[in-house]
C-alpha cells in the first residue's frame, strides 16, 4: 500500500461515514458503496460529520452503487442483517488483492467472508465509537472516543499497518493485534450483555446496571466463560467496570434498531454466543433466557 490509500466503504451509516469522511479529510481516495439515492446524496453533498470531539466537517467522497475497481481496502460496516445483500456491491474478481476490513458485530463473520473471498485478505477490526447517520451524508459523532483494533491472522502485517497508520492518522487510535480470536471475544464479552438486556427493557445501561444488576452480572459471567473456552479473554469484573464507566443515558445500537423497528442483529450476537456456548458445553441459561424473549417478540429475529 502506498501513503496515499484508495479505500471503499461498503454502507457509509453512522460508523462507515464517519470513517469515509475522516479518511477523505486526511487525503485519502474514498469511494462509499450504498444504494442509488444514498449514492446520490453523498455525489451532491459529499458527507458532513458533527462531533464535538473533532469539529464540525464536510468532506468530497465519491459514491457508486458497486465497487468497479481494485482498492487497497474495503471496509465493511454494514449491520449483520444486511450483509449477504450489501456484499453483492463487491464482487470478489473486483476487490482481487485488497484487504477485506469488516466492521461488524458477532463472532462468526470471518469464517463466511473468507470462503467468499480471498481468505488472506479478510482483516477483521473492532471499532468503538458513537456515531449515528442522521441523513444521507450526515453523521454525528456522540463519544468522546474513537478506537480501532485491527488483525487479521494470515494477513500479511506490513498490508494491516499501513491500513492502521491511515487510521490514525486520520483521527482513531488505532492499534493492529495478534490474536484475531480474542480481539474479536473481547468485544463480544462486552458487546452481547450490553445489547441484549438493554435491547430486552428497553431502558439505557444506567437503568440496566442499578435496576437489573444481578441478571447483568450472571450474563456477563456467562459471556466470559463462553469467551474463555473459545480463546478469548475473560474478566467479568472489568466489564462490569467498563459498564459503569460509561454515561448513564448510554444506549446499545441494538436498543436503537427495535426503537426504530429496524430488524436486530439478534442472531449475530446472541445465536453466535448461544451457538459458541453449546460447542464448548457451557452452560449459558440467563443469556438462552434473554434471547429466547427477544426472539419471541412481535416481530422479533429468529436465531439459527
Amino acid at each position: 500500500m502506498a501513503n496515499e490509500l484508495t479505500v471503499a466503504v461498503l454502507g457509509p451509516g453512522g460508523v462507515g461515514g464517519l470513517l469515509a469522511a475522516l479518511l477523505s479529510r486526511s487525503g485519502h481516495r474514498v469511494i462509499c458503496l450504498s444504494g442509488e439515492q444514498t449514492a446520490e446524496a453523498l455525489r451532491t453533498g459529499g458527507i458532513q460529520v458533527r462531533s464535538a470531539r473533532i469539529g464540525d466537517f464536510a468532506t468530497r467522497v465519491e459514491a457508486d452503487t458497486e465497487l468497479r475497481e481494485p482498492v487497497d481496502a474495503c471496509l465493511v460496516t454494514v449491520k449483520d442483517t444486511a450483509l449477504d445483500a450489501a456484499l453483492a456491491r463487491v464482487p470478489a474478481p473486483v476487490l482481487g488483492d485488497g484487504l477485506l476490513v469488516p466492521f461488524l458485530n458477532g463472532v462468526e463473520h470471518p469464517a463466511a467472508l473468507r470462503a467468499r473471498y480471498r481468505p488472506d485478505r479478510v482483516a477483521p477490526a473492532v471499532i468503538r465509537v458513537e456515531s449515528t447517520r442522521v441523513a444521507p451524508g450526515v453523521v454525528e459523532h456522540g463519544s468522546p472516543f474513537a478506537e480501532i483494533d485491527l488483525t487479521g491472522t494470515d494477513v500479511p502485517r506490513p498490508r494491516l499497518d499501513a491500513l492502521a497508520e491511515a487510521f490514525a492518522a486520520a483521527g482513531p487510535a488505532t492499534r493492529v493485534l495478534e490474536d484475531e480470536t480474542a480481539a474479536l471475544w473481547a468485544k463480544m464479552s462486552f458487546l452481547a450483555p450490553f445489547a441484549l438486556l438493554t435491547t430486552r427493557y428497553g431502558l439505557p445501561l444506567g437503568d440496566v446496571r442499578t435496576r437489573h444488576r444481578d441478571e447483568l452480572t450472571a450474563l456477563v459471567e456467562e459471556t466470559a466463560a463462553i469467551s474463555h473456552a473459545c480463546g478469548g479473554p475473560a474478566d467479568p469484573a472489568q466489564a462490569l467496570a467498563r459498564y459503569d464507566a460509561f454515561p448513564a443515558a448510554t444506549k446499545s445500537s441494538m436498543q436503537r434498531d427495535a426503537e426504530a423497528g429496524r430488524p436486530l442483529e439478534l442472531d449475530a450476537i446472541g445465536g453466535a454466543l448461544l451457538r459458541a456456548a453449546e460447542r464448548h458445553g457451557v452452560p449459558a441459561p440467563v443469556a438462552a433466557r434473554v434471547v429466547g424473549e427477544l426472539s419471541d417478540r412481535p416481530g422479533g429475529t429468529a436465531v439459527r
